[in-house]
């Protein structure tokens, strides 16, 4: 319905910021994470948000960024995990960790987020599984870069070295982070990508 808000900060705190639009202040729920990372009040701001209608309120639910909003979008779909619980796993992890958490099984991270049990994170794990790939991780958005039909330059190579890790018998969790604390050249094949990653998990 509203697909973001922009306006200068009135108020914030740990759930909630003010938002002043036009001379009117716009409630919208937020995140532990994102109240960190907002600017202080005064400043401009511009939240991507999610909107919930019911017979008896009207949220708004706000994100830095779209990829935020979009993996709260992918939570709520859970079965026990509301908005707010969306917003507590979101207070403890960023979007990435998340798709970390969901791709290696661990959810012992995700029920670090207040309310959120180890049965409830295991139902996340269960439910987004086969909405998360390699592809929605920040490895393969850092990637993109203009060119013909935007393919990433060594989007290839960096799979590759993740691909071989895993086989290594590394988690995948482990072996994105591990490739992407790579500072890959351009010409750079998936060999060399591997040894660097390699020497970074140790």
């Amino acid at each position: 319905m509203i697909a973001f808000i922009k306006g200068t900060i009135e108020d914030i705190s740990e759930e909630n910021v003010v938002v002043d639009v036009g001379n009117i202040g716009v409630n919208i729920k937020i995140s532990a994470r994102t109240s960190s990372l907002l600017p202080g009040t005064g400043a401009s701001v511009k939240l991507f948000t999610y909107t919930q209608v019911r017979e008896d309120t009207f949220s708004l639910y706000g994100f830095l960024s779209r990829d935020d909003l979009e993996i709260f979008k992918k939570l709520i779909t859970v079965n026990g995990i509301g908005p707010k619980g969306g917003l507590a796993i979101l207070s403890v992890m960023s979007a990435d960790d998340l798709r970390f958490a969901v791709i290696s099984g661990d959810g012992a991270a995700i029920a670090r987020a207040p309310g959120v049990g180890k049965k409830t994170a295991e139902r996340v794990i269960l439910d987004l599984k086969d909405k998360i790939s390699l592809e929605d991780t920040l490895i393969h958005k850092e990637m993109q870069t203009p060119g013909e039909d935007n393919i990433p330059v060594n989007d290839k190579a960096r799979n590759e070295a993740v691909e071989a890790l895993v086989a290594l018998g590394y988690s995948s969790a482990e072996a994105l982070r591990a490739v992407k604390s790579v500072q890959a050249g351009e010409d750079m094949d998936a060999e060399a990508l591997l040894k660097l990653a390699l020497k970074n998990m140790f």
